[in-house]
Protein backbone atom coordinates (compact mmCIF):
# COMPACT_ATOMS: atom_id res chain seq x y z
CA UNK A 1 0.00 0.00 0.00
CA UNK A 2 0.90 3.39 -0.56
CA UNK A 3 1.47 6.65 1.73
CA UNK A 4 0.07 9.07 0.41
CA UNK A 5 -3.18 7.57 -0.55
CA UNK A 6 -3.67 7.63 -4.80
CA UNK A 7 -6.00 9.01 -6.71
CA UNK A 8 -6.96 5.39 -8.50
CA UNK A 9 -8.30 6.13 -12.31
CA UNK A 10 -8.68 2.31 -13.05
CA UNK A 11 -11.54 1.44 -14.82
CA UNK A 12 -12.85 5.12 -15.60
CA UNK A 13 -13.77 6.33 -18.25
CA UNK A 14 -12.13 9.42 -18.33
CA UNK A 15 -11.39 10.33 -21.33
CA UNK A 16 -14.35 9.37 -22.89
CA UNK A 17 -16.73 10.99 -20.49
CA UNK A 18 -14.93 13.74 -19.32
CA UNK A 19 -12.74 15.19 -22.00
CA UNK A 20 -14.67 13.62 -25.39
CA UNK A 21 -18.24 13.67 -24.30
CA UNK A 22 -18.10 16.16 -21.47
CA UNK A 23 -17.75 19.94 -23.28
CA UNK A 24 -14.56 20.25 -22.20
CA UNK A 25 -12.63 21.08 -26.00
CA UNK A 26 -11.77 24.60 -24.73
CA UNK A 27 -9.97 23.62 -22.23
CA UNK A 28 -8.01 21.08 -24.21
CA UNK A 29 -7.47 23.06 -27.24
CA UNK A 30 -6.34 26.24 -24.67
CA UNK A 31 -3.52 23.63 -22.88
CA UNK A 32 -2.15 22.38 -26.35
CA UNK A 33 -1.47 26.10 -26.83
CA UNK A 34 0.20 26.59 -23.36
CA UNK A 35 2.26 23.51 -24.49
CA UNK A 36 3.31 24.38 -27.41
CA UNK A 37 4.53 27.76 -26.28
CA UNK A 38 6.36 26.26 -23.13
CA UNK A 39 7.42 22.80 -23.84
CA UNK A 40 10.90 21.98 -26.21
CA UNK A 41 10.58 20.94 -29.20
CA UNK A 42 12.27 18.45 -29.57
CA UNK A 43 14.25 16.14 -27.10
CA UNK A 44 15.55 12.90 -25.98
CA UNK A 45 13.90 11.37 -23.62
CA UNK A 46 10.47 12.75 -21.98
CA UNK A 47 8.45 11.52 -18.97
CA UNK A 48 5.02 12.46 -18.92
CA UNK A 49 3.42 12.04 -15.31
CA UNK A 50 -0.16 11.18 -15.44
CA UNK A 51 -0.90 10.41 -18.70
CA UNK A 52 -3.80 8.76 -18.77
CA UNK A 53 -5.30 7.79 -22.30
CA UNK A 54 -2.98 9.53 -24.14
CA UNK A 55 -4.20 12.74 -24.33
CA UNK A 56 -1.52 15.07 -24.69
CA UNK A 57 1.46 12.40 -25.96
CA UNK A 58 0.73 12.94 -29.35
CA UNK A 59 1.78 16.54 -28.48
CA UNK A 60 5.45 15.74 -27.70
CA UNK A 61 5.89 13.87 -30.97
CA UNK A 62 9.37 15.91 -31.21
CA UNK A 63 10.57 13.84 -28.52
CA UNK A 64 12.80 10.56 -29.66
CA UNK A 65 11.08 8.45 -26.84
CA UNK A 66 8.31 9.45 -24.29
CA UNK A 67 7.81 7.33 -20.94
CA UNK A 68 4.10 7.32 -20.76
CA UNK A 69 3.41 7.17 -16.82
CA UNK A 70 0.23 6.71 -15.01
CA UNK A 71 -0.73 4.61 -11.86
CA UNK A 72 -3.84 2.99 -14.10
CA UNK A 73 -3.56 0.11 -16.22
CA UNK A 74 -6.68 0.62 -17.76
CA UNK A 75 -5.97 3.60 -18.78
CA UNK A 76 -2.52 3.05 -20.34
CA UNK A 77 -4.26 0.56 -22.12
CA UNK A 78 -6.09 3.01 -23.58
CA UNK A 79 -3.24 5.23 -24.33
CA UNK A 80 -1.42 2.35 -26.32
CA UNK A 81 -4.86 2.03 -28.15
CA UNK A 82 -4.93 5.68 -29.05
CA UNK A 83 -0.44 5.63 -29.96
CA UNK A 84 0.28 2.19 -30.84
CA UNK A 85 2.73 -0.04 -29.42
CA UNK A 86 6.11 1.06 -30.75
CA UNK A 87 10.05 1.79 -29.73
CA UNK A 88 8.89 5.65 -29.01
CA UNK A 89 6.53 4.99 -26.33
CA UNK A 90 7.62 3.27 -22.94
CA UNK A 91 3.97 2.40 -20.70
CA UNK A 92 4.55 2.38 -17.05
CA UNK A 93 2.22 2.04 -14.29
CA UNK A 94 3.49 3.60 -11.11
CA UNK A 95 3.31 5.79 -8.18
CA UNK A 96 4.72 9.09 -8.51
CA UNK A 97 5.99 9.17 -4.85
CA UNK A 98 7.91 6.04 -5.68
CA UNK A 99 9.08 6.16 -9.43
CA UNK A 100 10.55 3.40 -10.58
CA UNK A 101 13.73 5.11 -12.86
CA UNK A 102 17.12 6.41 -12.36
CA UNK A 103 18.36 9.31 -11.03
CA UNK A 104 18.99 12.25 -13.72
CA UNK A 105 17.99 10.23 -17.01
CA UNK A 106 14.99 12.29 -18.57
CA UNK A 107 15.77 15.57 -20.34
CA UNK A 108 12.18 16.76 -20.23
CA UNK A 109 8.95 16.18 -17.62
CA UNK A 110 5.12 17.10 -17.94
CA UNK A 111 2.51 16.94 -15.41
CA UNK A 112 -0.62 18.10 -16.43
CA UNK A 113 -3.58 17.70 -14.48
CA UNK A 114 -2.01 15.52 -11.89
CA UNK A 115 -0.86 17.30 -9.11
CA UNK A 116 -4.44 18.28 -7.79
CA UNK A 117 -4.46 14.72 -6.94
CA UNK A 118 -1.36 15.08 -4.66
CA UNK A 119 -2.33 14.46 -1.12
CA UNK A 120 1.53 15.53 -0.55
CA UNK A 121 2.81 17.56 -3.58
CA UNK A 122 6.00 18.67 -2.17
CA UNK A 123 7.04 14.97 -1.94
CA UNK A 124 5.38 14.14 -5.13
CA UNK A 125 7.98 17.12 -6.79
CA UNK A 126 10.78 16.16 -5.41
CA UNK A 127 10.95 12.51 -6.70
CA UNK A 128 10.45 14.56 -10.17
CA UNK A 129 13.18 16.58 -9.75
CA UNK A 130 15.31 13.24 -8.98
CA UNK A 131 14.38 11.99 -12.39
CA UNK A 132 15.59 15.07 -14.38
CA UNK A 133 18.96 15.72 -15.72
CA UNK A 134 20.77 19.23 -15.28
CA UNK A 135 19.29 22.16 -17.01
CA UNK A 136 15.96 19.55 -18.16
CA UNK A 137 12.71 21.32 -18.82
CA UNK A 138 9.55 20.56 -16.30
CA UNK A 139 6.05 21.51 -17.20
CA UNK A 140 3.77 21.73 -14.79
CA UNK A 141 0.04 22.10 -14.64
CA UNK A 142 -1.66 22.88 -10.93
CA UNK A 143 -5.30 24.22 -10.06
CA UNK A 144 -5.66 27.71 -8.90
CA UNK A 145 -6.53 28.56 -5.33
CA UNK A 146 -6.14 31.95 -6.20
CA UNK A 147 -8.52 31.83 -8.76
CA UNK A 148 -11.16 34.82 -9.26
CA UNK A 149 -14.11 33.06 -8.55
CA UNK A 150 -12.53 32.18 -5.34
CA UNK A 151 -12.04 35.25 -4.44
CA UNK A 152 -15.21 36.73 -5.11
CA UNK A 153 -16.37 33.73 -3.50
CA UNK A 154 -14.80 34.17 -0.39
CA UNK A 155 -15.18 38.29 -0.06
CA UNK A 156 -18.70 37.22 -0.31
CA UNK A 157 -18.89 35.07 1.92
CA UNK A 158 -19.75 31.93 -0.18
CA UNK A 159 -17.11 29.91 0.85
CA UNK A 160 -15.18 29.36 4.30
CA UNK A 161 -11.82 28.86 3.29
CA UNK A 162 -9.78 31.82 2.19
CA UNK A 163 -8.00 32.00 -1.30
CA UNK A 164 -5.29 33.79 -0.15
CA UNK A 165 -3.43 31.66 2.29
CA UNK A 166 -0.63 29.65 1.22
CA UNK A 167 -1.66 25.66 2.10
CA UNK A 168 -3.35 23.74 -0.29
CA UNK A 169 -7.57 22.62 0.00
CA UNK A 170 -9.15 20.25 -0.59
CA UNK A 171 -12.46 20.88 -2.15
CA UNK A 172 -13.12 17.17 -2.13
CA UNK A 173 -11.59 13.66 -1.48
CA UNK A 174 -8.13 13.93 -3.16
CA UNK A 175 -8.78 17.00 -5.26
CA UNK A 176 -6.26 20.33 -4.60
CA UNK A 177 -5.86 23.80 -5.23
CA UNK A 178 -2.91 25.17 -4.75
CA UNK A 179 -1.66 28.82 -4.01
CA UNK A 180 0.92 29.87 -6.91
CA UNK A 181 3.59 31.18 -4.20
CA UNK A 182 3.32 27.93 -2.50
CA UNK A 183 3.79 26.12 -6.08
CA UNK A 184 7.21 28.57 -6.56
CA UNK A 185 8.18 27.90 -3.39
CA UNK A 186 8.23 24.25 -3.39
CA UNK A 187 9.88 24.44 -6.77
CA UNK A 188 12.51 27.10 -5.78
CA UNK A 189 13.21 24.91 -2.53
CA UNK A 190 13.95 21.48 -4.84
CA UNK A 191 16.30 23.55 -7.07
CA UNK A 192 14.27 24.63 -10.31
CA UNK A 193 14.81 28.01 -11.38
CA UNK A 194 10.76 29.73 -12.87
CA UNK A 195 11.16 30.16 -16.60
CA UNK A 196 7.61 31.08 -17.44
CA UNK A 197 4.24 31.14 -16.53
CA UNK A 198 0.86 30.90 -18.30
CA UNK A 199 -2.48 31.18 -16.93
CA UNK A 200 -5.12 28.93 -18.92
CA UNK A 201 -8.64 28.67 -18.74
CA UNK A 202 -9.47 31.79 -18.32
CA UNK A 203 -13.52 31.54 -20.23
CA UNK A 204 -14.40 28.32 -18.22
CA UNK A 205 -17.94 29.30 -17.77
CA UNK A 206 -20.92 27.09 -19.13
CA UNK A 207 -22.44 30.29 -21.21
CA UNK A 208 -19.10 31.27 -22.68
CA UNK A 209 -18.36 27.77 -24.07
CA UNK A 210 -22.01 27.43 -25.06
CA UNK A 211 -21.96 30.17 -27.23
CA UNK A 212 -18.55 30.70 -28.56
CA UNK A 213 -17.13 28.09 -30.95
CA UNK A 214 -14.23 26.07 -28.67
CA UNK A 215 -11.19 26.85 -31.09
CA UNK A 216 -12.37 30.95 -30.85
CA UNK A 217 -12.16 31.17 -27.00
CA UNK A 218 -8.88 29.11 -27.15
CA UNK A 219 -7.34 31.45 -29.38
CA UNK A 220 -8.78 34.16 -27.35
CA UNK A 221 -7.25 32.44 -23.76
CA UNK A 222 -3.91 32.13 -26.12
CA UNK A 223 -3.74 36.07 -26.61
CA UNK A 224 -3.79 36.36 -22.70
CA UNK A 225 -1.78 33.42 -20.94
CA UNK A 226 1.26 35.83 -21.01
CA UNK A 227 -0.29 37.75 -18.18
CA UNK A 228 0.48 34.67 -15.91
CA UNK A 229 4.24 36.33 -15.43
CA UNK A 230 2.35 38.83 -13.38
CA UNK A 231 -0.61 37.40 -12.23
CA UNK A 232 -2.16 34.33 -11.66
CA UNK A 233 -6.34 34.27 -11.19
CA UNK A 234 -7.55 31.94 -14.06
CA UNK A 235 -8.13 28.47 -12.83
CA UNK A 236 -5.56 26.67 -14.43
CA UNK A 237 -1.79 27.61 -14.73
CA UNK A 238 1.15 26.31 -16.42
CA UNK A 239 4.73 26.79 -14.58
CA UNK A 240 7.78 26.15 -16.93
CA UNK A 241 10.45 25.40 -14.48
CA UNK A 242 14.27 24.24 -15.51
CA UNK A 243 16.43 22.22 -13.38
CA UNK A 244 19.98 23.91 -12.33
CA UNK A 245 22.94 22.75 -13.94
CA UNK A 246 25.25 21.96 -11.10
CA UNK A 247 25.97 18.26 -11.79
CA UNK A 248 27.51 16.22 -15.04
CA UNK A 249 24.40 15.39 -17.59
CA UNK A 250 24.56 11.47 -17.85
CA UNK A 251 23.75 9.09 -20.90
CA UNK A 252 20.53 8.08 -21.78
CA UNK A 253 20.31 4.57 -21.74
CA UNK A 254 19.17 2.83 -24.92
CA UNK A 255 17.79 -0.08 -23.48
CA UNK A 256 14.29 0.27 -22.19
CA UNK A 257 15.47 -2.00 -19.10
CA UNK A 258 18.25 0.32 -18.14
CA UNK A 259 15.83 3.31 -17.55
CA UNK A 260 14.90 1.24 -14.33
CA UNK A 261 15.55 0.82 -10.24
CA UNK A 262 13.68 -1.05 -8.28
CA UNK A 263 11.42 0.75 -6.37
CA UNK A 264 11.10 -1.38 -3.73
CA UNK A 265 15.26 -0.97 -2.53
CA UNK A 266 16.53 1.19 -5.42
CA UNK A 267 18.81 -0.82 -6.86
CA UNK A 268 19.80 0.29 -10.27
CA UNK A 269 19.79 -3.35 -11.91
CA UNK A 270 16.78 -5.60 -13.23
CA UNK A 271 16.18 -8.75 -15.04
CA UNK A 272 13.75 -8.71 -17.61
CA UNK A 273 12.26 -12.71 -17.31
CA UNK A 274 9.50 -11.82 -19.94
CA UNK A 275 6.52 -11.84 -17.89
CA UNK A 276 8.04 -9.47 -14.97
CA UNK A 277 11.12 -8.06 -14.19
CA UNK A 278 13.42 -9.39 -11.04
CA UNK A 279 15.53 -7.39 -8.30
CA UNK A 280 18.31 -9.21 -7.72
CA UNK A 281 18.82 -7.35 -5.00
CA UNK A 282 15.93 -7.67 -2.82
CA UNK A 283 14.05 -10.42 -4.95
CA UNK A 284 11.31 -7.81 -6.05
CA UNK A 285 9.05 -9.00 -8.86
CA UNK A 286 7.58 -6.45 -11.27
CA UNK A 287 5.08 -7.51 -13.68
CA UNK A 288 5.32 -7.14 -17.31
CA UNK A 289 2.23 -7.27 -18.96
CA UNK A 290 1.02 -6.52 -22.48
CA UNK A 291 3.54 -4.26 -22.77
CA UNK A 292 2.85 -1.67 -19.79
CA UNK A 293 5.45 -2.31 -17.07
CA UNK A 294 3.79 -2.51 -13.72
CA UNK A 295 5.78 -1.07 -10.67
CA UNK A 296 2.76 -0.18 -8.50
CA UNK A 297 2.88 -3.26 -6.34
CA UNK A 298 4.86 -6.49 -6.41
CA UNK A 299 3.95 -9.44 -7.60
CA UNK A 300 4.25 -13.25 -5.72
Amino acid sequence: MTNPPICNYEGSDYQQAFWEQGGRAYEDQAEAIALKKLLSKSGKLMLELGAGAGRNTPRYAGFERIVVLDYSTTQLAQAQERLGKSDKYIYVAADVYRLPFLKGIFDSATMIRVLHHMADAPKALSQIRKVLQPNAIFILEFANKLNLKSILRYLFRRQTWSPFTLEPVEFVKLNFDFHPQAIRNWLGELGFSIEKIRTVSHFRLGLLKRIIPAKLLAWFDGLIQPTGAFIQLSPSVFVKAKTSAENETKEIPLNVLDLFKCPECEYEKLQDKKDYLLCSNCNAKWQVNDGIYDFREKIK
